[in-house]
C-alpha cells in the first residue's frame, strides 16, 4: 500500500516541471486536539496561501516595481530642462611681448614730431639737429619700456543657467526602451499569475495529502481493531480447545503487523499535518473539511484542452513575451547604428543673460564594438526564444493527454473499487464464519480482513491519485484558480 503511495507521488511529481518541491524537517509532536486546534477547508487555505504567503507578497511588490518602471519611462524622449548653477575661481598667467608695441610707438611719436617741426618751416641747419635730438630722446624713452609684460588674471564667479537638450532623432532607440519597460510590467504580472497557480499546486498536494493521510489512517485503525478481535477470539477459541497455539499465532502476528502500520500511518499524519501548516504560517490546523473526491464525469474534453491552454498557461505566454522582449533587442541594437540628433539651449540668469541655442548630430564611426555582429546576436537570441517556446507547447501536451489519460482511469476505477469493496466485506464474513466452524483456516480470515483494509486505502489512494492528476491537468492547460469548482460538482464522489 506504501508502496502503491509512492509511485503515485512519483508519477504525479515528473509529469509537471513548473513544480517547486520543498524539502522539510518531520517534527515529532502531534497536533492533537486542543482548544486552540482549527478546522480549516481547501477554499480557506487557498484564500489563505494567496493572500499572506512570503511568495505572493514578494511577487506582488516586484510586479508593482515593474508597474513603476514601465510607467516612469512614458515621458523618454521629452525634452530634458536642468538648472545648472557654475560657481568657479580661476587664475590666470600669461607672458605678453612689447618688441611690436614699443617699436610702434617710437615710429609714430618720431613721425609726429618731425612733422610739427617741418610745420614750423625752420631753416635746415635749424630743424635736422632738432629732430635728430628729439627722435633720440624718443628712442631713449621707449626702451625704458621692458620687452615683455606678465599678466595674472582672477576672478570669482557664480553663474546660474537654464538648459534643455531634447532628442529629435534616436533611430527608435527611445520607442525601444519603452517596449522593453511595458514588456517587462506585462511579464512580472504574468509571474505573479504563474507563482500563484505554483501555490495552488503545492497546496493542492499538501492538503490532501494530509486527507489521504487521515483515510489511511483510518483503514489502518479500523484493519488493527479487526485483528484484534480476531485475536481474541482466537484466545478464546484456544482455551477452548478449538485450534492449536499455532493457528493463535498466525493472528497475533497480524495483529502485530497491524499496529506496526497504524504507527508509520500515524508518523506520515504528523508529518503531513507539519507541512501543510507550514505552508499555510500556522501551527494549529488539525481537521480538514474538504475530503478526496472523485468527480464522474470530465467537465472539459481533452481537444478543447488541447486547443485552449496557449491562451490559458501563464507559462507559454510569459514565454512569448520573452520572444516580444527578445525582438525588441533586435531593434535597439539596430538603432545602435544609427545617428543621433539633439537639439540644445542655454539662458545664463545672471545679468549678463548670455544664451546659445543649436541641434547637434552624431554618428558613430569607430567604438571598439562590432554592432553589425550584436544585431545578429540579439536575432539568433530571439529565433532561440521562438524555438523554446514550441519545445514548451510541446512538453505541456504531452502533461495534458497524460494527465488527462490519468484523470480518466481513476474514475473508471472508483466504481469497480466499490463493488471490490462489497465483495470483500462479504468474503470477510464467510471466511469468519468457515473458521468459526472449523471449516477455514485463520490464513484465509486473515487475508480476507487485509483485503478489505487494502481496498479502503486504495479507494483513498484513487481519490488522492484523481485529485493530484486533476491538478496537474489545470495547471499545465492554465486553469487551476478552476479547480474549487470541481470539489462542489454534481455527481461527484467524497471519501470520508
Amino acid at each position: 500500500m506504501l508502496l502503491n503511495l509512492t509511485w503515485a507521488q512519483k508519477n504525479i511529481d515528473q509529469s509537471i516541471r513548473t513544480l517547486i518541491k520543498i524539502t522539510l524537517l518531520s517534527s515529532s509532536t502531534f497536533y492533537t486536539t486542543t482548544v486552540w486546534a482549527q478546522s480549516i477547508s481547501y477554499a480557506q487555505a487557498e484564500q489563505s496561501v494567496l493572500t499572506d504567503s512570503y511568495s505572493t507578497q514578494a511577487n506582488l511588490a516586484l510586479q508593482q516595481a515593474s508597474k513603476l518602471e514601465a510607467e516612469a519611462l512614458k515621458g523618454l524622449g521629452l525634452p530634458r530642462v536642468d538648472l545648472n548653477v557654475r560657481a568657479y575661481a580661476f587664475h590666470n598667467e600669461v607672458d605678453i611681448p612689447l618688441d611690436s608695441f614699443k617699436n610702434n610707438l617710437e615710429q609714430t611719436l618720431s613721425q609726429g614730431i618731425n612733422d610739427r617741426i617741418n610745420q614750423e618751416n625752420l631753416p635746415s641747419g635749424i630743424a635736422d639737429p632738432l629732430k635728430q635730438g628729439l627722435n633720440q630722446t624718443i628712442h631713449s624713452g621707449v626702451g625704458l619700456f621692458p620687452d615683455s609684460a606678465n599678466v595674472i588674471l582672477e576672478d570669482q564667479v557664480i553663474r546660474p543657467t537654464v538648459s534643455v537638450l531634447m532628442p529629435l532623432y534616436t533611430g527608435g532607440l527611445t520607442s525601444s526602451a519603452k517596449e522593453v519597460a511595458s514588456i517587462k510590467a506585462q511579464r512580472s504580472q504574468l509571474n505573479t499569475q504563474q507563482q500563484q497557480d505554483i501555490q495552488r499546486f503545492e497546496l493542492i498536494q499538501a492538503y490532501f495529502n494530509a486527507q489521504l493521510q487521515k483515510q489511511l489512517l483510518d483503514s489502518s485503525l479500523f484493519n488493527f481493531n479487526a485483528m484484534q478481535t480476531h485475536y481474541n477470539n482466537a484466545l478464546k477459541l484456544e482455551k477452548q480447545g478449538f485450534i492449536s497455539k499455532g493457528q493463535r499465532m498466525q493472528f497475533e502476528v497480524a495483529k502485530n503487523n497491524a499496529e506496526r502500520s497504524y504507527q508509520n500511518v500515524e508518523a506520515s499524519l504528523r508529518s503531513s499535518l507539519f507541512q501543510l501548516n507550514n505552508l499555510l504560517q500556522s501551527s494549529q490546523i488539525t481537521e480538514l473539511s474538504t475530503p478526496l473526491f472523485i468527480n464522474s464525469a470530465q467537465s472539459q474534453s481533452l481537444n478543447a484542452l488541447l486547443k485552449t491552454y496557449q491562451d490559458q498557461s501563464s507559462l507559454i505566454r510569459k514565454m512569448q513575451l520573452d520572444t516580444q522582449l527578445a525582438n525588441a533587442n533586435v531593434k535597439a541594437q539596430s538603432a545602435a547604428k544609427k545617428p543621433n540628433l539633439f537639439a540644445f539651449g542655454e539662458y545664463s540668469l545672471d545679468e549678463k543673460q548670455n544664451w546659445i541655442i543649436g541641434i547637434v548630430a552624431r554618428y558613430n564611426l569607430f567604438s571598439g564594438v562590432d554592432k553589425n555582429k550584436n544585431i545578429q546576436a540579439a536575432e539568433l537570441q530571439r529565433y532561440a526564444s521562438e524555438l523554446m517556446t514550441e519545445r514548451s507547447k510541446q512538453e505541456i501536451e504531452n502533461i495534458i493527454y497524460k494527465s488527462y489519460s490519468e484523470v480518466t482511469t481513476a474514475q473508471q476505477s472508483h466504481p469497480l473499487l466499490q463493488q471490490n469493496m462489497k465483495a470483500a466485506q462479504e468474503n470477510l464474513r464467510i471466511q469468519t464464519l468457515s473458521f468459526k466452524e472449523d471449516m477455514g483456516t485463520a490464513t484465509q480470515v486473515i487475508d480476507a480482513q487485509n483485503t478489505l483494509s487494502a481496498l479502503k486505502s486504495e479507494m483513498a489512494l484513487n481519490a488522492y491519485k484523481y485529485v493530484l492528476s486533476l491538478a496537474t491537468l489545470l495547471q499545465s492547460h492554465g486553469s487551476i484558480n478552476q479547480f474549487q469548482s470541481y470539489v462542489n460538482q454534481a455527481q461527484t464522489y467524497y471519501i470520508r
